[in-house]
């Protein structure tokens, strides 16, 4: 939205750019749901009290894992396939539809409201500003256009109350303006002629096709399997690590659902979310170490893995043995009188 309000990309294109952008993540938001959506389902059953009848039953926290499971596989299996076949197609999609934006004519890069400055890479080329207020519905016929342009030390400006698109035989493209006046003068002089037409055909500079850079999220999955390029075997890490991450956070909703009634509802939501942003971030240093050859390929994000597993473990037995996550005699902060008690 920052980039249209701009100029920088048209505004037609903000809906596309922005429904790419939903598919590349949807592996992320479904896994982020499916820990919340396991969290909060237990947290409102200790709130009613029906985790106590669980328990009563003589039922422990770990019977939960077979139906958390049967619930989650399924969903990781629509993230694997979105995070090794979707995610690739889509960021493919996004840099080509990058691609064919910059190298549209720059009358399409117009917003109504807003001053657009053309992209001139040549001295011979004019330095022009476009100021537009309104489209039609097309987009191809405007209305109050204000176009200023500066060459060869004159500077021209241009108004006129419409003005709409032509594509000549040859494939030039012009903005033809109706009913205007155009401006002329030199710079730093006080010498001002004016001229009034009926139609006037401004010529758009045309655009190289821009080249398609090569990005390594682009790059299919399969072809992925069989590189030992350090960067290529990062993404692959990185694109096996969401559906692994969404196992191990599926499961690690189950104990962290305990809701102590003296304390608020949202407190392991908060707590749920930190971790969730921990996992993420740990995940995207170890694949910024694996592209940078600090750490060998093989083992990559596995160690990120290994730990929040073993913090699963720690806590399904913590809460089977129905005592804190936090052993009562661990302490963050010393106590202030035990060290005095020590200094003295």
């Amino acid at each position: 939205m920052g980039s249209a309000a701009k100029g920088r990309i048209p505004n037609d294109a903000v809906m596309t750019m922005l429904g790419f952008s939903l598919v590349r993540y949807l592996p992320i938001i479904m896994s982020l749901a499916t820990f919340l959506a396991v969290l909060m389902t237990l947290s409102r059953w200790y709130r009613d009290s029906e985790m106590v009848i669980w328990f009563t039953a003589g039922l422990g926290i770990t019977k939960w894992i077979r139906p958390i499971m049967s619930f989650a596989l399924p969903i990781v299996i629509v993230i694997a396939l979105l995070s090794f076949f979707v995610m690739p197609w889509a960021t493919q999609k996004t840099e080509d539809y990058r691609v064919e934006i910059e190298s549209r004519d720059q009358s399409a890069s117009l917003s109504p409201g807003v001053f657009n400055e053309a992209d001139t890479k040549g001295a011979d080329e004019p330095e022009r500003v476009y100021f537009v207020e309104s489209f039609n519905e097309l987009g191809n016929v405007f209305k109050n256009v204000f176009i200023q342009s500066i060459q060869h030390q004159k500077t021209g400006i241009m108004v006129a109350s419409r003005g709409s698109r032509f594509t000549a035989k040859n494939g030039d493209l012009f903005i033809v303006l109706e009913n205007g006046r155009r401006y002329q003068g030199e710079l730093n002089t006080a010498e001002i002629s004016t001229t009034e037409f009926e139609r006037h055909a401004i010529r758009l500079e045309t655009k190289e096709v821009a080249e398609k850079p090569e990005k390594v999220g682009t790059i299919p999955s399969v072809e992925l399997f069989a590189s030992t390029n350090p960067k290529e075997q990062a993404e692959l890490q990185s694109r096996l690590a969401i559906p692994i991450s969404a196992i191990i956070l599926a499961l690690l909703a189950v104990p962290l659902s305990f809701v102590d009634p003296r304390a608020g509802r949202s407190l392991n939501l908060m707590l749920a979310i930190f971790i969730f942003i921990i996992y993420s971030n740990i995940l995207n240093i170890f694949e910024a170490w694996v592209t940078q050859s600090k750490i060998p390929a093989f083992v990559g994000l596995w160690p990120v893995h290994f730990a929040f597993a073993l913090l699963t473990v720690y806590l399904f037995h913590r809460r089977n043995q129905l005592l804190p996550i936090i052993p009562s005699g661990f302490k963050l902060i010393p106590n202030f009188a035990t060290l005095i008690k020590k200094g003295g």
